[in-house]
C-alpha cells in the first residue's frame, strides 16, 4: 500500500516510481489500484455506497473556450481516459454487494456496490453548478474524486492494468462537511477489500510480493507490499 498524496500529480508520481521500483527489482506489479474516499453524484452513488470504475476520466484536464470547456483530446493531443479490464470490474463489484444495498459495512452488512465513470478532478466540485456541467460533460459519471487518473496514466506507461474503487463520503455539490460521513465511508472500502480480496488474488497473483529482505534500499522506502492507493 502507499499512500502517495493528494491530486493526480502526486498520485502519478508515487505510481510511477513504485511500479519502477518493483520492475527494476524484477518483481513488476500485475495490477495498480487506487482506493479512497470520494464524492458520489446522487442518486446514482450514495453515501456509503463503494464505486467500481469502467472508466477514469480526467474531467478538467483541458482548456476553457468561449464555447466551454475543452478536453485536450479536443485539442487533438493526450488522453482523457483509462478503462480497467471490464471482466475484473464485473468480478470486485459482484463481489463487493449488489447495487441499491442498504446496510452498514459490517461483515453481514450490504454494501451498494456501483458500477460507472469515476473523475479524476484537480478541485474538488463544491457547487450544484459545477456537478451539474460535469454530469452534461460526463452523463456516465458516478463519482469524482482526485487521484485516479494520475495512477492510470503512470500504470498505462509501463503497461500496467488498473482499477478504481472509491466509497462515498459525501455527495458532489454544495459544500456541507457536516453532512460528510468519512468514518463510515473509510469502513465500508475496508470491508469492500476484504470481500474483493480473492477476486483480486486470482486476477493478480503477484499483486502483493513478499518483500526482498536479502536487497533492502534504504534511499528507497516505498511500502510495496500490497495494492497501489
Amino acid at each position: 500500500v502507499l499512500a502517495a498524496g493528494v491530486g493526480p500529480a502526486a498520485a502519478a508520481a508515487g505510481t510511477a516510481t513504485a511500479l519502477t521500483v518493483a520492475a527494476v527489482r524484477g518483481a513488476p506489479y500485475d495490477l495498480a489500484v487506487s482506493a479512497g474516499i470520494g464524492g458520489g453524484f446522487a442518486p446514482h452513488a450514495p453515501l456509503g455506497s463503494v464505486v467500481v470504475a469502467d472508466a477514469v476520466v480526467a474531467a478538467d484536464l483541458g482548456a476553457e473556450t468561449p464555447d466551454g470547456f475543452a478536453a485536450v483530446t479536443d485539442l487533438g493531443f493526450g488522453t482523457v481516459a483509462h478503462r480497467p479490464p471490464p471482466a475484473l470490474v464485473t468480478a470486485v463489484a459482484t463481489a463487493i454487494g449488489p447495487a441499491g444495498a442498504t446496510g452498514t459495512a459490517g461483515a453481514t452488512g450490504a454494501i451498494s456496490a456501483v458500477r460507472g465513470t469515476v473523475l479524476t478532478v484537480s478541485t474538488v466540485t463544491g457547487s450544484a453548478e459545477r456537478a451539474a456541467a460535469l454530469l452534461r460533460r460526463h452523463p456516465d459519471a458516478v463519482a469524482e474524486a482526485m487521484e485516479g487518473f494520475g495512477v492510470a496514466e503512470a500504470a498505462a506507461a509501463q503497461s500496467v492494468p488498473i482499477l478504481e474503487v472509491r466509497a462515498v463520503s459525501n455527495a458532489v455539490g454544495p459544500r456541507d462537511r457536516a453532512a460528510w460521513r468519512i468514518g463510515e465511508a473509510l469502513d465500508a472500502l475496508a470491508e469492500a477489500f476484504t470481500r474483493a480480496a480473492p477476486v483480486l488474488a486470482t486476477a493478480a497473483p503477484d499483486l502483493a510480493p513478499a518483500p526482498d529482505p536479502a536487497a533492502p534500499d534504504p534511499d528507497l522506502d516505498l511500502d510495496l507490499e500490497g495494492s497501489q492507493q
